[in-house]
């Protein structure tokens, strides 16, 4: 492989940002022992203070590869057993059916297939109990499927891991993550309370509209109590690639401490479960432990985030010791950005091409859409489906504490690829991104599936 061009990675990170209507945005390579970096933007549209590769940006459900890494930890240390029941960890556990709790093993909540129904951001202050209370919390969580049978991202159930991380080593998650990962790691720019990141150039997070305008977010970041799942870590494109250098190293830190057994490193990497249909676009194949898995004609790993207003993603190719981080301060075009940067680093300096984004049939199948149309309902979020001159639409209300006004987008109108699979635009942006409907019965779709379950309820 040849090295980034770093005047090149400028060039196109300066174009792509305006043109994805991006706030701002940094990014990093790893290559072996060489590496890069470049940034582009604003950190607040209201303040014009430069991006800068240093700056911080809240990294989102990144972090759950982090909560991941400190449970591997304890498998190595021979105190838990991924196949173990998590209440074996957490005896007053509980989410709505005692007996389904039961159920619910350790791998299941690394694996999003434990069945919660997991968007799940109650907040419980910024006290050392935050995380026990939001777990005790839990208890009026649903399932929406049986465990182990399907596949719905859940960040309930990372929290969930956190609250075990906390159990077994006698830390606040955030603690742990400090003494038992970052310290270690020799990382000084991840950070978890805002107090800290703002000691730094730290990014705000903004919305784009239909009309690529870009404003600031009312909100600086999700709450406490979910960390573990991705809400309160900040980080830089360099440290990242550092967490990301010590899985290529087997577990182990730049200066020799083991951090992970070669075994756990593996273990994260091997598949656990495949995806629901998806053709195109940007999302898993499957998953393992933490690792979204990418199938790209080679194996690639990584995981991306999503808080209010930024967006983040991290890209590995194992065999070539080859990385790329990026950081971007704005949703949902943040996220476009992400990729299209990954498409031509990967492209051109690995020689992988990752799949096209899809795009609508020029020929509409010729479908029913009635059995569609419905309210289709998953925890703090409503989508309600409806037909309009022959086209699905799709409006999604968000119903819980996240529900601010930058929070709703406006109705989109689906596209259908086959009598499954939909294609719905991105606001700002022009990109298509897959949507599914899942069991039918009698013609009628039981779930509507972006990245979660959401299940039928009229």
């Amino acid at each position: 492989m040849k090295t980034p061009s770093t005047s090149e990675l400028q060039e196109r990170l300066d174009a792509w940002r305006e043109r994805f209507s991006v706030a701002g945005c940094s990014v990093g390579w790893m290559l072996g022992d060489e590496h890069g970096e470049a940034a582009s933007g604003v950190t607040n549209v209201n303040t014009g203070v430069e991006v800068t590769p240093d700056t911080l940006f809240q990294i989102g459900s990144i972090t759950k590869v982090y909560t991941t890494t400190l449970i591997m930890q304890l498998v190595d240390e021979g105190r838990i057993v991924l196949d173990a029941p998590a209440v074996a960890y957490l005896p007053d556990l509980r989410f709505a059916d005692a007996d389904a709790t039961a159920r619910v093993t350790v791998r299941h909540l690394l694996t999003h297939t434990s069945g919660v129904d997991g968007d799940f951001f109650d907040e419980h202050g910024r006290n050392e109990d935050a995380v026990e209370r939001y777990v005790a919390a839990c208890a009026k969580l649903p399932f929406v499927f049986e465990s182990g049978k399907m596949w719905s991202y859940c960040n309930a159930g990372f929290v969930v891991l956190g609250r075990i991380v906390e159990i077994m080593t006698g830390m606040p998650w955030h603690v742990a993550l400090r003494e038992r990962l970052l310290e270690p790691l020799g990382v000084t720019h991840t950070l978890t309370r805002p107090e800290d990141a703002l000691l730094y150039r730290a990014a705000a997070g903004h919305t784009v509209g239909f009309d690529r305008t870009i404003s600031l977010t009312q909100r600086w970041s999700i709450g406490w109590s979910s960390g573990p799942a991705g809400a309160t870590p900040n980080s830089t494109v360099a440290d990242l690639l550092t967490f990301a250098r010590m899985h290529l190293d087997g577990g182990v830190a730049r200066d020799g401490t083991r951090l992970l057994s070669e075994a756990s490193v593996r273990a994260m990497q091997e598949p656990q479960v495949t995806l629901p249909e998806h053709p195109g676009g940007t999302f898993a194949d499957q998953w393992g432990l933490g690792w979204m898995l990418f199938d790209w004609g080679r194996r690639v790993i990584g995981h991306d985030g999503g808080t209010l207003g930024q967006n983040s993603s991290l890209r590995i190719l194992p065999e070539e010791r080859f990385a790329v981080s990026v950081l971007t301060n704005t949703t949902p075009s943040g996220g476009i950005l992400c990729t299209r940067i990954m498409r031509w680093m990967f492209e051109e300096y690995a020689g992988i091409e990752m799949a096209p984004y899809p795009k609508p049939p020029e020929e509409a199948p010729d479908i029913d859409l009635s059995p569609y149309v419905g309210t289709y309902e998953r925890n703090e979020q409503r989508i309600e489906i409806s037909e309009r001159d022959g086209q699905l639409v799709a409006a999604v209300i968000m119903t819980g504490p996240l529900a601010t006004a930058d929070q709703q987008m406006p109705p989109t109108e689906l596209y259908a690829v086959n009598e499954r699979v939909f294609l719905q635009r991105t606001p700002g942006t022009g990109v298509y991104t897959p949507v599914s409907f899942l069991e039918f019965d009698h013609g009628r779709p039981q779930y509507f599936f972006s990245s979660r379950l959401a299940r039928r309820t009229s």
